[in-house]
């Protein structure tokens, strides 16, 4: 997976207000990371189940990780996240899975 153009997903229950921060909070871990993604969308995992296999990374709260089994063995990376508010566990999560350095 290159690491330029990665494709992200961030799924909360509803898909409305968590989602949205947890999107923002990624986006400015990203630039100060200096990592340009093609595309962020946010959802509810609903949607995000059906639509997982479709990016590179899924970040949700970890209690949702086995949502994304499938998604997970076509090869997307599924990262859970404690606070999904907190860009200093985003930014951990991303260098454990090899996203940054």
């Amino acid at each position: 997976m290159s690491k330029e153009n990665l494709t992200f997903l961030v799924c909360c229950a509803n898909g409305a207000g968590s989602s949205l921060m947890m999107k923002m909070t990624m986006e400015k871990v990203l630039k100060k990371v200096g990592l340009t993604p093609s595309k962020i969308h946010h959802c509810a995992i609903s949607e995000g189940k059906s639509a997982a296999s479709q990016y590179d990374v899924v970040f949700c709260a970890q209690n949702f990780l086995s949502s994304f089994k499938d998604a997970e063995a076509k090869g997307t990376k599924v990262i859970g996240l404690r606070n999904i508010m907190s860009p200093q566990e985003i930014e951990e999560k991303m260098k454990e899975h090899g996203l940054i350095q």
